[in-house]
């Protein structure tokens, strides 16, 4: 009965660390710092005669129970938005929790194999081994939702740490933390192991709260950009034809220009389901005239069609971010490469036809190639579509490669009215800090907003209204130590608990001999 509630009350609090249905809390983000002690003391103490496979499953199960409670809303996306019946989304949505809860499981019992050298061991094992899994989750499976340390992107003092390690060395704080609490539980009849728990403790919550004292001031850029935000259905055929809803774009896009007499540095549409083309006039032809109006280069997202004659089909199809400038029109264009598994391609297609639905509601896409900025009006934008923002190694590379101001253009639409953009914006915002770099983030329907270096929301649309807005931003162009050198810090903890993980099995050995 006390696993069982233990690894309930884990489960519970890995879940409510994370938005579950809008922005979050400051006191729910607090529960990170002991998140992850039912757990160790789960799998450390009370479970201290289990086999490494035993304590896997108990990972597994702690797993899964997370991934339902934090991606909960991958069911509405495949229902609502995708066209599959709610039991093949149900289903889907399940394997795919069974699926990514195999790293939890993967934590548990490399972190049981660990224990066989000793409790110490096994504690001092965990910081890195949690790290070692979480860079796994970005480079295995490209899922890297709602790490450990993005729980804490509002704490100013904690965040100052992602510019040097990324948000993997948030992460490591947390769970240092834990694993100090934890061990006042683990080894309760020494002394130093409690009064490092409690000094942890303590430092938790000053920074915690003092973070938010150090901030300075939120101040807007001296750069105007204008977001488009259409609050298109997703999912459903627009009634108006590709040269009609450009158009109503535009006109948005230049009242909101004119607002103020500051020129326009660039507009920016976001990705979306309207219908638009990168060949097409109809589109292209009002982009161009955009321009010329505003004076100012635009940056849409769009179907980026290119002919392939040795393909198959004859023809490349990208989901993209075409770049138009005054007197120029249509220039190039940036293409997605990181896809949505069942949202642009299906992965094993031929053993996972069941969730074709979503694909043809979608399109089957190639990838693009090339992370290379945009260039428009002397300045370089990186641009990333969707989901792409939580690839922290891959945002890098653009402002590796000269960008001065990053750009996020997604369609959050299918994400419903879940938890999902709150996260998926607090993860961007994640993004500007590692990189010391402005985002103007451009949505569908909302979240809409210009994020500083510091990754805070500066300004902001509410959601699902149509209308377009002056933003500020600056350009920047210094390197954070993180954008030169990317997840080094994660692969030496990587590296550090395999070395841990050896010694134990040695250890064990020698004893055994």
């Amino acid at each position: 009965m006390r696993a069982f509630a233990a690894l309930l009350l884990t489960s519970f609090l890995q879940v409510v660390i994370f938005p579950v249905a809008g922005p979050l809390p400051v006191w729910r983000a607090a529960l990170s710092w002991l998140a992850l002690v039912p757990l160790l003391w789960l799998l450390l103490v009370e479970g201290r005669s289990w086999s490494a496979w035993k304590c896997a499953a108990v990972g597994y199960i702690n797993g899964v129970l997370w991934y339902l409670g934090t991606c909960y809303w991958v069911y509405s996306t495949m229902h609502l938005y995708g066209g599959l019946p709610s039991p093949v989304a149900a289903l889907v949505m399940v394997l795919f929790c069974l699926y990514l809860g195999l790293y939890h499981a993967l934590f548990a019992g490399l972190l049981a194999v660990a224990r066989r050298a000793g409790v110490a061991i096994a504690l001092i094992t965990a910081p890195f081994l949690w790290i070692g899994v979480e860079l796994a989750r970005a480079r295995i499976t490209s899922f890297p939702w709602n790490l450990l340390g993005y729980s804490q992107v509002d704490s100013y003092a904690l965040t100052r740490i992602a510019p040097l390690t990324g948000v993997y060395g948030i992460s490591f704080v947390l769970m240092v933390v834990n694993t100090a609490i934890a061990a006042a539980v683990v080894i309760p009849r020494k002394r130093i192991p409690t009064i490092a728990a409690l000094c942890g403790a303590v430092l938790a919550a000053g920074v915690q709260n003092v973070g938010g004292w150090m901030a300075p001031q939120r101040q807007a850029g001296s750069q105007k950009a204008v977001l488009m935000q259409p609050n298109l259905s997703v999912g459903q055929e627009e009634t108006e034809d590709a040269g009609t809803l450009a158009r109503n774009f535009a006109g948005l896009s230049v009242q909101a220009a004119s607002l103020d007499d500051s020129p326009s540095r660039i507009v920016l549409w976001p990705e979306s389901p309207s219908p638009f083309y990168t060949n097409r006039p109809d589109f292209t032809a009002v982009a161009t005239q955009l321009t010329e109006a505003v004076h100012a280069p635009l940056i849409a997202g769009a179907i980026g069609v290119e002919a392939a004659p040795n393909e198959r089909r004859g023809y490349h199809v990208y989901n993209s971010a075409g770049l138009f400038l005054p007197s120029q029109g249509y220039v190039t264009r940036y293409d997605k490469i990181h896809l949505v598994p069942f949202g642009e391609f299906t992965p094993y297609a031929s053993l996972l036809s069941f969730a074709s639905g979503l694909t043809q509601a979608v399109g089957t896409f190639d990838r693009g190639s090339s992370r290379v900025p945009l260039s428009a009006d002397g300045h370089r934008y990186g641009v990333f579509l969707c989901y792409e923002s939580i690839f922290s190694d891959e945002v890098r590379q653009f402002v590796a490669n000269g960008a001065e101001v990053l750009t996020n253009l997604s369609d959050d639409g299918w994400y419903g009215d879940t938890s999902a953009p709150f996260q998926h914006i607090n993860m961007a915002r994640m993004r500007a800090i590692e990189n010391h770099r402005w985002i103007l983030r451009d949505t569908n329907n909302g979240i809409t907003a210009s994020i500083d270096p510091n990754g805070r929301v500066v300004e902001r649309m509410e959601r699902h209204q149509r209308g377009a807005a002056a933003m500020h931003f600056d350009y920047l162009h210094d390197l954070t130590f993180y954008t030169r050198f990317g997840d080094v810090f994660a692969f030496i903890c990587a590296g550090i608990s395999v070395v841990l993980l050896l010694y134990a099995v040695t250890r064990q050995n020698i004893a055994i001999d």
